[in-house]
């Protein structure tokens, strides 16, 4: 189950960078493509998440899940902080497949704009209608998130993108000690995705990637980490196959029922699919 494929149109309406990987993304990205990939890497099925903050995105995706049966979930975008924000949850309740919400916290020059009270109220909008969020930030926010979840212990949260310390330029010890004052929080999963277009593929960067892998599973345990590619921006610097060996090349000394909790069962309890 691959929990973070998004499916990229350009150009994207709120004009994001996407970093040095947009000369592999001149062309619209849709299931079409990502399905054979899937298919090879032995993935029966994925989510697809927003990479545009407008409502036409998330309206886009659950056509596509409809269009798509391997779909088995959106994340898609709505203003957290809009006065009508409740009308628009009760339109998006009639749509099963519409799991959760994300928002581009990453980009955000205001770097705590997940702790104001406007962002709050819609997080705690979210979780009266039993929607999961999916925190997408950078190392230095990790303490931001970790106060975001203090305060909502009911919300289901998942940490969305694993980014090696040096980004932003947090030292090790200061990411190895947000990342675990976050996973205290039991409510709070993390996917494993994000690494490949800083990593790379070789023998050395490989053993970087497993290094932080292997914290962040000590930290969240078993039972609440999940596999995520990054398609189509991890074709960057590596293959969608390239970076899937790479992190089967970590859990496969991890037994069969390990093995299906990360690729599996943990997003689908997570995600109710």
């Amino acid at each position: 189950m691959d929990t973070r494929p998004d499916f990229l149109r350009f150009s994207l309406s709120n004009g994001r960078s996407v970093g040095p990987g947009a000369k592999y993304l001149r062309w619209g990205f849709f299931p079409r493509e990502l399905w054979p990939l899937l298919v090879e890497n032995g993935a029966e099925g994925g989510m697809a998440v927003q990479a545009d903050q407008t409502e036409k995105e998330t309206d886009l995706l659950i056509v596509l899940a409809k269009e798509h049966k391997w779909i088995k979930g959106v994340i898609g975008w709505v203003d957290l902080q809009a006065d009508d924000l409740i009308e628009r949850l009760d339109w998006y309740r009639s749509f099963s497949v519409l799991k959760g919400f994300r928002h581009l916290l990453h980009d955000e020059p205001r770097r705590n704009l997940m702790n104001q009270p406007a962002f709050l109220n819609g997080i705690a909008a979210l979780s009266r209608y039993d929607y999961t969020y999916d925190i997408l930030i950078y190392p230095d926010q990790l303490k931001y998130a970790a106060r975001l979840a203090g305060l909502f212990p009911q919300q289901k949260l998942v940490l969305d993108l694993l980014v090696d310390s040096r980004h932003c330029g947090l030292d090790i010890v200061r990411w190895r000690e947000d990342i675990w004052d976050l996973a205290r929080r039991q409510h709070v999963y993390c996917k494993i995705s994000g690494m490949i277009p800083i990593a790379g593929s070789d023998a050395s960067a490989r053993v970087d990637f497993h290094r932080y892998i292997d914290e962040m599973v000590k930290a969240f345990g078993m039972d609440r980490v999940m596999f995520g590619c990054d398609w189509p921006l991890r074709q960057a610097a590596a293959a969608y196959e390239a970076g899937t060996r790479l992190v089967q090349s970590y859990f496969s000394t991890f037994s069969r029922m390990e093995q299906e909790l990360f690729y599996i069962w943990n997003a689908v309890n997570f995600y109710n699919l």
